[in-house]
């Protein structure tokens, strides 16, 4: 890639990566979240009983501190609720509350307008190829910053 093709991809990118991240923080805000914990919302709502921390964390390819300190910044919202295991009073298993799995849909939504808006109006190929050159690109760097980092870093969104 010659040097004038570099500098447009870098700062394509890095404008992307801000703009998106401002753009769902703002969606988020609505409801009250910070993205990422519509992520770790979005995960738990996979699981109809729910799961434990250490479960959620390996779903979010984050250690069980990291999935911890993030579900004490939600503690207030009432969007889960902690239950005990019978089998393991060690451990709890963090469930949705029905406010929070009624959360989930406008969630998908805004993941779904954000997508629209990212990516305007393109038709059925031109996403397909969009896709793959994204999905590319995100194993490269995952290749590139190891496994660990790129599931923390993944996680976050």
């Amino acid at each position: 890639m010659d040097p004038a093709d570099v500098t447009r991809v870098n700062r394509a990118l890095n404008k992307l990566s801000k703009l998106y991240r401002a753009a769902k923080a703002h969606a988020l805000a609505e409801f009250g979240l910070h993205p990422g914990q519509d992520v770790l919302l979005w995960v738990l709502a996979q699981a109809e009983d729910g799961m434990t921390i250490s479960a959620l964390a390996d779903r979010l390819g984050v250690e069980s501190p990291t999935a911890t300190r993030s579900l004490k910044r939600m503690e207030k919202t009432g969007l889960f609720r902690r239950d005990p295991v019978p089998s393991d009073r060690r451990q709890v298993r963090i469930a949705l509350t029905p406010q929070g799995r009624a959360l989930i849909p406008r969630i998908e939504r805004v993941w779904a307008d954000l997508a629209d808006t990212t990516l305007g109006p393109l038709s059925d190929d031109d996403l397909a190829v969009v896709v793959r050159a994204l999905e590319q690109a995100s194993e490269e760097l995952r290749g590139f910053v190891g496994g660990d980092h790129a599931r923390a870093v993944l996680a976050e969104d």
